[in-house]
């Protein structure tokens, strides 16, 4: 094998340093299958320029001698080369608006792409995958927009000590804080007022136990849905209550008396309802951590929390941690996505408004939408490991075959090329109705 890979620098935002391929395992990839490899500079990626040209690759801004260009984030318009292959989150499988141009211009230049998050075994699990990173670093943001919305009401607590994860050195310095925190909150109690302290998630995939890991660092108490109300009228203040919510917890058949079933919720939703609503009033803190689309029902509606809100009763929920980012999805008033500087919104109900920050009326929204990236290294690196048996194969794969079903593919990796040479594979026909 003497292919050339591409690795496109990010450039989404400053803040996304990361790396689909790290340096060491560009030195493997040379040194046993023969790939040599193409960089594009960058000053900010977490793995420097100079790491790359130690281990034998070209830093250049063409990639033009790459036969297949890998990314994590989306990529401008005007890089893409006219019957490429490409390997990138691409958001578009959901016919997200704001990247079908992207998807447009690629089919224009008859590009292939290969989006990791289709690629999936046998039962729909994902192979390639940074969601665990998500949901630390989602977690760790919105313990710390938990204790600065508690600290803006007067409730000083030991979550005001908490930062973003962007101010940690890593992850392992994260723990080390968040042990501290957890040991005062065992000796000294939490204030009556927020006793008892639960935090729901929804979903049990990568990102919810990523953001489990976490809060699990904490003097944590795991309970179930339905012991919720018993807990409420016994609550302890030395401990923080976690619930996890399966869908079987929050949906229900629309027919009366019909008993839940998963795999008929998976693919018939339509002919399910939420009943997440009657969670909600205990729940200090939420994560959302849960897949998301327009066929499957809301779970957090603005209707609903304006409802909660007319009461002279000011709701127990505080902070909803959507690390899922689905605008106006599951969580519903999730208006916008936001960023690692500007992380937080609060939703006031009664005006269905905005205001960025984390005080004033309504819940505060931690939607970052490239969570990620708030830990650079640590995730890059895990993908990279991920992503690495795939290699070979994707660059020995013959791109210029008649059509796909004649490009020798693993499975899971055939399964996620949305495009090849400009068209829309079977699998994803259905795209054509956003375009």
């Amino acid at each position: 094998m003497t292919t050339t890979l591409g690795i496109r620098r990010e450039d989404k935002n400053r803040w996304e340093q990361r790396v689909p391929l790290i340096p060491e395992h560009i030195f493997e990839l040379q040194k046993k299958h023969g790939i040599k490899t193409v960089v594009q500079p960058s000053t900010i990626r977490v793995f420097p320029d100079t790491d790359y040209r130690k281990v034998g690759a070209l830093v250049q801004e063409n990639l033009s001698p790459s036969s297949v260009v890998f990314a994590v984030k989306e990529i401008p318009l005007a890089y893409f080369e006219n019957n490429k292959t490409y390997v990138f989150f691409s958001h578009t499988i959901k016919g997200q608006k704001h990247n079908m141009p992207m998807l447009k211009k690629m089919m224009e230049m008859g590009c292939t792409l290969i989006d990791y998050e289709r690629i999936v075994d046998a039962k729909g699990n994902r192979l390639v995958f940074f969601g665990r990173y998500a949901g630390l670093a989602g977690m760790v943001d919105t313990l710390w927009t938990f204790g600065r919305r508690l600290h803006s009401e007067q409730i000083d607590t030991p979550f005001n000590t908490i930062k973003q994860t962007i101010h940690y050195n890593d992850l392992a310095d994260i723990k080390k804080h968040l042990a501290g925190v957890g040991k005062e909150i065992k000796t000294k109690g939490l204030p009556s007022s927020l006793t008892p302290l639960i935090i729901g998630f929804t979903g049990y995939g990568h990102v919810s136990v990523g953001a489990q890991e976490i809060l699990d660092v904490l003097p944590v108490k795991e309970i179930q849905p339905k012991d919720i109300e018993s807990i409420c009228k016994n609550p302890s203040n030395t401990v923080i209550y976690k619930v996890v919510f399966k869908e079987e917890h929050m949906v229900e058949p629309t027919t009366s008396g019909k008993k839940f079933d998963l795999q008929e919720y998976y693919t018939h939703p339509a002919m399910y309802r939420s009943t997440f609503e009657q969670y909600i009033p205990s729940l200090s803190i939420l994560m959302n951590c849960i897949f998301w689309s327009a066929q499957y029902p809301r779970f957090v509606t603005k209707s609903y929390t304006k409802k909660i809100f007319i009461k002279k009763k000011k709701p127990r929920l505080k902070v909803i941690g959507d690390i899922s980012a689905d605008v106006n999805g599951a969580i519903e008033f999730t208006e916008t996505t936001t960023s690692p500087e500007n992380p937080v919104f609060v939703y006031n109900p009664l005006t269905d408004t905005i205001t960025d920050g984390y005080e004033g009326e309504g819940i505060v929204v931690m939607a970052v939408d490239n969570l990620p990236c708030e830990l650079p290294k640590e995730s890059s690196e895990s993908f990279s490991e991920i992503l690495l048996r795939f290699v070979p194969e994707i660059m020995d794969a013959d791109f210029t075959a008649p059509d796909i079903n004649s490009v020798a593919l693993p499975i899971e990796i055939k399964n996620a090329v949305i495009l090849y040479k400009g068209k829309l594979t079977p699998g994803y026909q259905y795209i054509n109705k956003y375009l």
